[in-house]
């Protein structure tokens, strides 16, 4: 890795500063290369970041977290980094990242970043050294090697496939093997070597030095393994329970000593640090990623999973409240992200089979459903705009934070036809023709209605955008009463003022397909999940997702009301 004689700038301090920001904080997810592009290379990079300050600011977020900006060959869109502590110079450098940093917190909004801890690129100086030393040597030990089975150990040491298809070993010119869970170009770190773990604490360092306020944790229930021979087969793992700590890869207890450290480091700054874990584990397992000895916060992804449905949104915010008392921590609220198929998109398309579950495989299993067997011709694009709204009011007025990704704002729709040599998700190479992969998701965003990249940049884009894009873009909609960009900016400046305590009173409907609840202060949300109109409470209406008819809430539509006063 880079030695860390890189001197950071001064910090710029938020004035006022609260420790307790984050529990809920909205957050802007920003995929770097696909946000602006300010030098014309067809990729977006941090003085595009920079020049969209004022629209984040405008917005009303209150951080953003940055999807990795790191040197990276791309091969899993950035999630392979050559570097932990250095920025990708097709995007940017160290001195344009505090420029960003500054610039962000000059608007009061924090910076989050990721952290891809469970493995490296292939093109990382220590895998590099690795792969130019002896089998069984010190460099060697920062991965994980093994020799083949077979004749001259020509087969992998088990028959196990990788997250993004494909075998989860590759063996190199001596004859040994390594593992990584996810591309060959993403060999798996061995977080039971000190050094691995020494040289994280350093990283986490060097970007809190730099005034970065938090962290994302990717995959973090994957770092450590239990991997002593005999190797289980395929079929022998699948059939390990996940649920009780001791799974020889997934969501191992001793995880948490890593994450006890990290908070150490965390603790040390002030204000401390915040982090969020990447933890697909199962429910009673999530508390400990969130605790305050932990990582401090998890992702809940279960509302993301949920069809457009009242018992299930209320079933999985009422457990999710549960976890939280649990962990001492706040919920987690996500509807899109830049691993699945957009909000808009999902709730314009008939429902998801029976079979995809919440586990990471269904997701992926749903999102490849949903792109291949359930085609545009099948898409409703103003029934899933019109429910993404509601959806999103229902999300925002939740107690906890919200994570939001770059353009759902803008109420964009995932791109489907993207032609096959356009593609860069290794998902899609690794499955040909049953996983598109996600890059409809990454497609750069449009901020003008016209020109050749509808404003990205001065040059095509490193991803093919479709024409309709022009009606999404965010000159179309700025200023324009109704649209769902001024939505969110009405919503998010609103959340602010209403915003208290973390409680939530469930109020009594009459309807099984309409939600109300009630937040400190007379805050009352009401969400028609139906098609029939649904009357509603007394109040002020403050925020609709959808203009009310008659005094009454049509269906697909959320409503905010001030409570009238007696």
């Amino acid at each position: 890795m880079s030695t860390d004689t890189r001197a950071a700038a001064p910090e710029v301090r938020i004035s006022g500063i609260d420790p307790h920001w984050w529990r809920q904080a909205a957050v802007y997810q920003i995929y770097p290369r696909s946000f602006a592009d300010a030098d014309g290379n067809g990729i977006g990079d941090l003085q595009g970041i920079i020049t969209r300050v004022p629209y984040l600011a405008q917005l009303g977020i209150d951080a953003v977290w940055l999807s990795p900006f790191y040197p990276s060959a791309l091969a899993d869109g950035g999630y392979d980094v050559d570097d932990y502590r250095d920025v990708d110079p097709k995007i940017g450098t160290l001195e344009e990242f505090d420029q960003m940093v500054a610039a962000l917190h000059a608007e009061g909004i924090r910076v989050v970043v990721d952290i891809v801890p469970n493995h490296s690129s292939d093109r990382h100086e220590w895998f590099r050294q690795a792969l130019a030393a002896e089998p069984g040597s010190p460099e060697r030990e920062r991965y994980i090697f093994r020799d083949g089975t077979g004749p001259e150990g020509a087969e992998p040491p088990t028959d196990w496939t990788s997250i993004f298809g494909g075998p989860a070993w590759t063996r190199v010119p001596d004859g040994q093997w390594y593992l990584h869970l996810f591309a060959p170009e993403q060999p798996d770190f061995n977080w039971a070597n000190p050094e691995v773990r020494a040289d994280f604490l350093k990283t986490l360092r060097f970007w809190s030095d730099r005034g970065v306020d938090g962290f994302r944790i990717d995959v973090a229930h994957a770092l450590t393994k239990d991997l002593t021979d005999p190797l289980p087969s395929e079929a022998e793992l699948d059939a390990i329970p996940r649920d009780a700590g001791q799974h020889p890869i997934w969501d191992r207890d001793e995880v948490h000593e890593i994450y006890a450290e990290w908070r150490r480091v965390f603790d040390s700054y002030d204000p401390p640090r915040t982090a969020v874990a990447e933890a697909w584990v199962e429910r009673h397992r999530r508390p400990r990623y969130a605790s305050a000895e932990g990582l401090g916060q998890a992702f809940e992804f279960d509302l993301l999973t949920q069809e457009f449905d009242a018992a299930a949104f209320k079933d999985v915010v009422v457990d999710s409240l549960s976890l939280a008392a649990e962990s001492g921590s706040s919920s987690t609220w996500v509807l899109s992200n830049h691993d699945v198929v957009r909000h808009a998109t999902r709730y314009g398309l008939p429902p998801l089979p029976e079979t995809v579950g919440t586990t990471e495989q269904d997701r992926k299993q749903g999102a490849a459903w949903v792109l291949a067997g359930a085609p545009e011709d099948q898409l409703d694009r103003e029934k899933g705009e019109r429910r993404a709204r509601a959806a999103t009011l229902f999300e925002l007025a939740l107690p906890g934070s919200a994570y939001l990704y770059q353009g759902e704002e803008l109420g964009l729709h995932e791109v489907g036809d993207i032609p096959d040599e356009a593609r860069q998700d290794p998902t899609f190479f690794r499955s040909p023709g049953v996983d598109k992969g996600r890059d409809g998701c990454r497609v750069p965003l449009p901020w003008s209605s016209t020109g050749l990249t509808f404003g990205f940049g001065s040059s095509s884009a490193h991803l093919p955008q479709p024409q309709w894009f022009a009606d999404y873009a965010v000159e179309a909609q700025e200023r324009v009463d109704g649209s769902t960009l001024e939505m969110y900016r009405a919503a998010l400046h609103l959340r602010r003022e209403l915003q208290t305590d973390e409680t939530l009173e469930w109020i009594e409907t009459g309807r099984d397909d309409v939600l109300a609840f009630r937040r400190p202060g007379g805050w009352v949300t009401v969400t028609n999940f139906g098609e029939d109109d649904a009357a509603l409470p007394s109040g002020e209406v403050l925020l609709a997702s959808s203009p009310l008819v008659g005094g009454r809430l049509p269906g697909a539509t959320t409503v905010w009301l001030r409570e009238s006063q007696s």
